[in-house]
C-alpha cells in the first residue's frame, strides 16, 4: 500500500523539488533580464517572477492559502540573495549571458515545477486531467511572466520545439505510475526526468511543432 501523499518524507521530497525549481527559474529570471541590460531592481523582478509565477497560479486555481513563498519566506530570501551573487559574478566576469545558456535551467526548472503542481493538485484530490494541467500551469507560467517582462512573445508560445507539450507528458507519466501504485517516489521522478528530458532533446535535435498558419 502506498504512503499517503501528505507523509512528512513526501512533504520534504516535494519541497526539495520545489526549491531546486525555484533557483533554476529563477537564474533564467536573471539571464533574461540580464541579455535585455535591465537595471538591478529589473533583474530582481523578472528572477522572482519567472519563480513563484507558475506556482502561485496553481495555488489561486486550488485555493491554496497562503501561497508557497509566503508560507517559506526563505524562498524569498534565498532569490533576493541569487540575484545579488548572479549579478556581481555576471559584472566581475563579463558573462553575457546568451538564449542557449538559458535552455539548460529552463528545462530544469520545467522539469522539476511540472512534478511538484501535479502532486500538489493529487494531494488535494484533483482528478487526474486537472492534475497534470496543474503541473503544465506551475511549469510553464512563470516562464511566460518572465518573458513578457523582458517584452518578448513567450518562449512557450514562439519556440516551436516542444515546451508546454513535454509538462504536459510527464505529468501523465506521473499520473500513470501513480494509478500503477509504483513507489511514492517514482512518479515524481518520472514526471521530471521525462519533461526535462524530452524538452531537451526537442532542443538539442531540434525538434519542431508546425506553426499555426491562416
Amino acid at each position: 500500500m502506498n504512503i499517503p501523499l501528505d507523509a512528512p518524507w513526501i512533504q520534504t521530497l516535494r519541497l526539495v523539488l520545489e526549491v531546486a525549481a525555484t533557483v533554476a527559474f529563477a537564474l533564467s529570471g536573471v539571464m533574461a533580464a540580464a541579455r535585455k541590460r535591465l537595471d538591478a531592481v529589473g533583474v530582481c523582478v523578472a528572477a522572482f517572477v519567472a519563480a513563484f509565477g507558475g506556482g502561485t497560479l496553481r495555488d489561486l486555481l486550488l485555493d491554496q492559502r497562503p501561497f508557497f513563498w509566503i508560507r517559506h519566506t526563505e524562498f524569498v530570501w534565498g532569490i533576493l540573495a541569487l540575484c545579488i551573487g548572479a549579478m556581481l559574478f555576471m559584472r566581475q566576469r563579463h558573462f553575457e549571458p546568451t538564449e542557449r545558456a538559458m535552455l539548460l535551467p529552463d528545462a530544469i526548472g520545467l522539469g522539476l515545477f511540472a512534478a511538484v503542481g501535479v502532486d500538489i493538485a493529487t494531494a488535494v484530490g484533483m482528478p487526474p486531467i486537472i492534475g497534470v494541467m496543474m503541473g503544465v500551469i506551475t511549469g510553464v507560467f512563470g516562464g511566460v511572466l518572465r518573458d513578457v517582462l523582458c517584452n518578448e512573445v513567450p518562449q512557450a508560445f514562439s519556440d516551436h520545439r516542444p515546451y508546454a507539450l513535454c509538462a504536459f507528458a510527464g505529468g501523465w507519466a506521473d499520473v500513470a505510475l501513480r494509478h500503477l501504485q509504483a513507489p511514492d517516489w517514482a512518479p515524481l521522478v518520472a514526471c521530471v526526468v521525462l519533461t526535462a528530458g524530452l524538452r531537451g532533446l526537442a532542443v538539442w535535435r531540434n525538434w519542431e511543432l508546425p506553426a499555426w498558419r491562416v
